[in-house]
């Protein structure tokens, strides 16, 4: 189902728009990805600390595999504040409390100062993060995509998608800058500075947030009284195909980013013994051509249609698996280099690009913040986060051989192949049966039914 076209936004609008969605987009996962590469690189030891490193690891990537599941809570609630009150005042809310968190953290005792109050104090920060960024990806992305025209909503989709790259560029390159430092500068406060420093990015987004408008689709379903009183409901009630549908696509749109960006961390300076600045500099490589991918494999699925692209990126990404750990094994830094670049920059970017458009062309207008909010979020918590602990487990279960994590990930590409190929049937199915009098559902060039 897809919403009725919106008119074409002046040159001024537009940019104000995507730079509004893009930003807060950037800095959201530039404070998400800074806890991630911090729970790769310190928190096992400052916070987690046991006789055993892999066991310290495992502990280390459970905080951030467990606040996955406390996304699809977090995006709930503040799905259904913007399919109520509006998107605008909902990533307000959404910002302002993860720059709080994530500030926190750069200021936390560890467990060798406080002992077991410091992971504690560290989860409920992560807690926070996590309930947060629940809410900010829907809103970002429909910022963009409702105000989109009918024939770019491929573009303005891909630019808050292209926020999680540039988000992890930065906090990548922050931990590379901070980790020039000698190794008792960077273990006793050089790793915080990163998390403090956030609180500037936090308050150029919120003013860059603040001289936006509502969405007009959001704007005139209020103004004609056209709002779900509980968008929950009827989204169970009237679209849980199409959650399900988008689930079974979004679990490989985001595996592999953890899998390219966090595990490889962890992988090639623990198992492999590689440096750790060669390996943070082959993923903030990898995140900069990633960046422009995103933006070119968006423009390109309003061409070709969002569900062509998006498996053209499954394909080529699952086909990579084995290459990618080939590469590594190679022990050289080029091999680092190669494998992240070609994994997080080109086969994964058609796969991220257009998987917010085609989610956002699922629903309908009453109920879009909601229904892609749900579906993204518990994917997320199924195969996201889950990833570098699964990936981590299965390497010191089978004894260091990467070839089991190859074939999890694979397997993830073909569920997320076969749901996207279902989602044409799913969408005439649920147009019939559709509720909403004012909903759109004949088949577009842009839409993943004509794909």
């Amino acid at each position: 189902m897809t919403a009725m076209p919106a008119p074409a936004p002046s040159r001024t609008t537009a940019r104000r728009v995507l730079l509004g969605s893009l930003s807060g987009s950037a800095i959201e996962w530039f404070d998400f990805f800074l806890y991630a590469t911090a729970a790769a690189l310190i928190f096992n030891t400052q916070f987690f600390p046991t006789d055993d490193p892999a066991l310290s690891l495992i502990l280390s990537y459970v905080t951030v595999s467990l606040t996955f599941f406390v996304r699809p809570f977090g995006g709930i609630l503040f799905a259904h504040i913007g399919d109520r009150v509006g998107r605008k005042k909902t990533l307000v809310i959404t910002l302002s409390l993860m720059g709080g968190a994530t500030v926190a953290i750069g200021v936390l005792p560890t467990f060798e100062q406080v002992g077991v109050l410091a992971p504690l104090l560290l989860l409920a920060c992560r807690i926070i993060q996590g309930l947060a960024i629940g809410g900010e990806w829907g809103g970002a992305l429909l910022l963009a995509f409702e105000n989109a025209p009918a024939q770019r909503r491929g573009f303005y989709g891909a630019v808050p998608q292209s926020g999680a790259t540039i988000g992890m560029l930065l906090a990548t390159a922050a931990f590379a800058l901070v980790s020039l430092l000698p190794q008792d500068a960077f273990d006793a406060w050089g790793w915080r500075l990163p998390f403090i420093a956030s609180v500037v990015l936090v308050f150029i987004g919120l003013w860059i947030r603040k001289g936006l408008s509502e969405t007009p689709a959001f704007q005139d379903a209020k103004d004609s009284g056209d709002v779900a009183k509980l968008p929950l409901v009827e989204v169970l009630r009237d679209h849980w195909r199409s959650v399900l549908v988008a689930i079974g696509g979004k679990v490989f749109e985001v595996a592999p980013f953890y899998l390219f960006a966090t595990f490889v961390v962890s992988y090639t300076t623990g198992t492999l013994d590689f440096a750790r600045s060669t390996v943070l500099n082959a993923v903030t490589a990898g995140a900069f051509v990633s960046t422009f991918m995103i933006l070119l494999s968006g423009a390109l699925s309003d061409r070709f249609g969002r569900r062509r692209t998006f498996l053209v990126g499954v394909i080529a990404t699952g086909a990579f698996m084995v290459p990618f750990f080939l590469l590594l094994n190679i022990g050289m830094d080029w091999g680092v280099y190669a494998a992240v670049i070609i994994g997080l920059g080109i086969v994964w970017p058609p796969v991220t690009a257009t998987f917010g458009t085609f989610l956002s062309e699922l629903f309908p207008t009453r109920v879009r913040y909601t229904g892609i909010t749900l579906a993204s979020q518990v994917g997320s918590a199924l195969a996201g986060g889950t990833a570098p602990l699964i990936a981590t487990w299965m390497l010191a279960t089978f004894g260091g051989s990467w070839t089991p994590i190859a074939v999890y990930f694979i397997g993830l590409a073909v569920i997320s192949t076969v749901s996207v190929l279902l989602a044409p049937a799913v969408t005439r199915r649920e147009a019939r049966r559709s509720t909403d009098p004012t909903a759109d559902t004949r088949p577009t060039r842009s839409t993943p039914v004509s794909a």
